[in-house]
């Protein structure tokens, strides 16, 4: 029979099951154990033992190494070959002391044992030590999830890797990237209209918008500067079809803040440019790190954004020669970009998309 006795309610007070066949033994160890503070669970053998843990996690598992149907020895066994139950640290009993029951007690996996006739005082103690050692085990595993959670919200996941082997120089040559900037038309005009508060909130709700724009087609957000948004394709795992990728991209962008623009009756609109090229990537800084990219392709991608119109797509020759969906695009008039003359570009513009697209 399975049987549940709580002492406390709050989750912070410490679990232990009890696993034996003699109920007596059983009667005196719940005793100790709730003398001292913990919630106890009961079991009388290691099937029993196996179905509580999967419905509850102990904090420690105490159990007597010979019972019927299944031993201390068979459960401890079974519960370090589930990823659920293998880091429950157990704590074998038994009358057991030849040097054979004990190498096979931690053989099988038992952090430590006692032996029968129990002298409460050191179970207690070896219980305690075993708990705090467990509690601070699983802060250090909470603590180095949160900074690889940190960590994958700055930086693209392999890059994330590198780091983790101490590669502290992290410098990529790309030959062909395709690379994203995008401008909110209107957006210093509303910002002198409304209060800080409200200014962080709309821009991170539309930026948020974005990011998961990224991880829908599998692109990298490199950063936000103001208003801005840059994302690459094609880094750091080569794509063949990264001019693509960013279309979509681009054309999600575009849908948003239309979609936004509706239900917040604002007239607000993205001027977006894209180019394709190489480009070099990797970690800066001492104290704030960041991924970063270098190059004329990136400083032409910045172009076709400044030198396009609201609403519209405006992408170079470099870039419209690798999309498979030219047909979307009208040539413009050679225009005269800052730093580079005049340069032969390509446009799309959203709303007529959207017409013929219906």
């Amino acid at each position: 029979m399975l049987m549940l006795t709580v002492l406390r309610n709050t989750q912070e007070t410490p679990l232990v099951l009890i696993v034996d066949d003699e109920q007596t033994q059983q009667l005196f160890m719940r005793r100790v154990m709730e003398k001292e503070g913990y919630r106890v669970m009961e079991a009388a053998n290691g099937e029993e033992c196996l179905a509580l843990c999967q419905q509850q996690t102990p904090d420690i598992i105490l159990i007597d190494a010979l019972m019927p149907v299944m031993d201390g020895f068979a459960c401890c066994a079974q519960l370090k070959t589930q990823p659920e139950t293998k880091q429950i640290p157990v704590l074998m009993i038994t009358s057991l002391e030849d040097k054979q029951s004990v190498n096979k007690a931690f053989e099988v996996g038992a952090i430590d044992y006692v032996t029968k006739p129990i002298h409460w005082p050191v179970l207690l103690q070896r219980v305690r030590r075993i708990i705090k050692e467990a509690q601070l085990y699983k802060e250090l595993l909470e603590s180095q999830a949160a900074n690889e959670k940190l960590l994958l919200n700055t930086f693209p996941k392999p890059i994330v890797e590198r780091l983790k082997k101490v590669e502290w120089v992290i410098a990529d040559q790309f030959e062909n990237v395709s690379v994203l900037f995008a401008d909110m038309v209107g957006f210093t005009r509303l910002a002198s209209q409304i209060s800080p508060t409200e200014l962080i909130l709309k821009l991170n709700s539309i930026f948020s918008e974005f990011d998961q724009l990224t991880e829908r087609y599998g692109l990298e957000k490199i950063k936000t500067i103001g208003d801005g948004y840059m994302v690459a394709s094609g880094l750091p795992t080569p794509r063949e079809d990264n001019a693509d990728a960013m279309l979509e991209m681009a054309l999600a962008m575009q849908e948003t803040i239309e979609k936004i623009g509706n239900q917040t009756r604002e007239s607000l609109k993205l001027r977006i440019g894209i180019n394709s090229g190489p480009v070099v990537a990797g970690v800066i800084g001492i104290k704030k790190f960041s991924y970063d990219l270098w190059g004329d392709t990136v400083n032409t991608a910045s172009r076709m954004e400044k030198y396009g119109f609201p609403g519209c797509i405006q992408v170079t020759e470099a870039t419209y020669k690798q999309l498979s969906k030219k047909h979307l695009f009208t040539a413009r008039e050679a225009i005269d970009i800052k730093g580079k003359g005049k340069m032969k570009t390509f446009l799309l513009d959203f709303k007529e998309y959207k017409k013929n697209a219906v």
